[in-house]
């Protein structure tokens, strides 16, 4: 058996047994990572660290350590209920809101797990706050971080637009844009209604839920010549020290928009920028900081760490690069750029989207030449196929949304994540392909 074959059985394992014995995934993923890097592929500690992603990290901690400092003081609360008042009680909205925001920030340029890192915590802390899924708010997020992600302007635009370029493809960044943004649209729309999108405009409920407020008083069932009609959800009624501007929520609100402005306008790192913040608010604040340490996600730092070392030394022993010659030798074209898809889907699901990219458009170069493939519908079938599964807990942006949601069951909704991540690849890039290869873009 060849060791890229026994390193893939591995990581199967690690799954079953993770998931049937209620054992922390990145735990088991660091236990095989050193058994396959060190006794299969040869690898010292240092090659088996190699993979270990230090800058998600620190982005995972530092993000999650500033929002559990707000969720202390407040400023989230505050944050949910000004959102409210912008769309004038409509809590249907606000998933659209966040879908268009994260995408806005994509397109001007920010790098998508930045504007995930910035969106994704106030997003789930308004479905908490008002029985909204948590699975449909991070999904919008993460989809509308994609959706704005392949502008001509947009950090994976400009990389995938290069890649293309350097290999002497056909390429057209308006369809790659357009492509990426009409699948998000589609997806964040299915996602929206079977998640129960639909009855947030229609539940009086909607904020009681969550809040512990009494819910608005139900009509009488109408009679057999009386129209149904469904009541506007009712908004809580907020006390003055929930809407009040402290001097914390002030400095906290300040914080936020630094980090905004660091990542975007400046290029910082998100990660070392949310903990130096984090760091200035708790020594001016110590009371609403005391317990924020513990509040950071750190079970689900364990998890995406210890998956992502792992597929460190997959891509380290060269697993990836096999599986995708192998696919690139296929003499059946269409068949080959299908599987290239679903590699592409797979592997992002637990590594970098650009990085997957970067390494699969090469592979296609040889069949595309030939001009049985359109190039600029494969190229952004791929990109489509590569990002669109970034909701999975393993990736970047999956695991933002993890560590960001409060108060809910975190093995459950890394359950649903992965379930969700997991329909992604099998369904998007088969249709990827069907809608943009096939018919022979390019």
């Amino acid at each position: 058996m060849s060791p890229e074959l026994i390193s893939i059985l591995v990581l199967v394992v690690v799954f079953v047994i993770a998931t049937t014995r209620s054992v922390n995934m990145g735990a088991l993923a660091f236990a095989a990572a050193f058994g396959v890097g060190g006794l299969v592929a040869g690898l010292d500690a240092d090659g088996i660290f190699a993979g270990f992603p230090g800058d998600l990290f620190v982005v995972l901690v530092g993000v999650t350590y500033l929002f559990a400092i707000a969720r202390a003081n407040g400023t989230t609360d505050w944050l949910v209920h000004a959102a409210v008042r912008l769309v004038r009680g409509r809590v249907a909205l606000i998933p659209w809101v966040m879908f268009a925001l994260t995408g806005a920030l994509t397109a001007i340029g920010a790098v998508s797990p930045a504007a995930v890192a910035i969106v994704a915590p106030i997003a789930l802390s308004f479905a908490t706050r008002y029985g909204i899924s948590p699975l449909l708010m991070g999904a919008m997020v993460v989809h509308g971080a994609q959706a704005g992600g392949f502008s001509p302007i947009s950090i994976y635009g400009s990389i995938v637009n290069g890649i293309v370029e350097r290999e002497k493809l056909p390429g057209n960044e308006l369809v790659l844009f357009l492509a990426s943004l009409a699948a998000n649209l589609v997806i964040a729309g299915v996602v929206f209604v079977v998640c129960g999108g639909l009855k947030l405009g229609a539940d009086p409920a909607a904020g009681s839920r969550a809040t512990g407020a009494a819910p608005a008083p139900q009509k009488a069932a109408p009679g057999p010549a009386e129209p149904r009609t469904h009541p506007a959800p009712a908004t809580p009624t907020l006390s003055p020290e929930e809407t009040s501007l402290t001097p914390s929520r002030t400095a906290t609100l300040t914080s936020l928009l630094a980090l905004v402005v660091a990542v975007l306008v400046f290029d910082l790192d998100a990660g070392l920028t949310a903990i130096t913040l984090a760091v200035i608010l708790s020594t001016a604040w110590p009371e609403d900081s005391r317990k924020a340490v513990g509040e950071i996600a750190w079970p689900t730092v364990l998890l995406i760490c210890g998956v992502l070392t792992y597929v460190g030394v997959l891509d380290e022993m060269g697993t990836i690069t096999w599986a995708g010659e192998g696919v690139g030798g296929i003499g059946v074209p269409l068949l080959a750029a299908l599987l290239l898809c679903y590699i592409g889907a797979l592997v992002s699901a637990f590594a970098s989207s650009v990085g997957i990219m970067g390494a699969l458009i090469p592979l296609a170069v040889p069949f595309l030449e030939r001009g049985e493939i359109g190039a600029i519908g494969m190229v952004a079938a791929l990109a489509v196929s590569a990002t669109v599964v970034d909701v999975s807990p393993f990736s970047t942006n999956g695991a933002l949304v993890l560590a960001a949601a409060p108060d809910v069951d975190r093995e459950r909704f890394f359950r649903q994540l992965m379930v969700y991540g997991g329909i992604v690849v099998a369904v998007v890039p088969a249709a990827a392909w069907l809608v943009m290869v096939v018919p022979g873009w390019g």
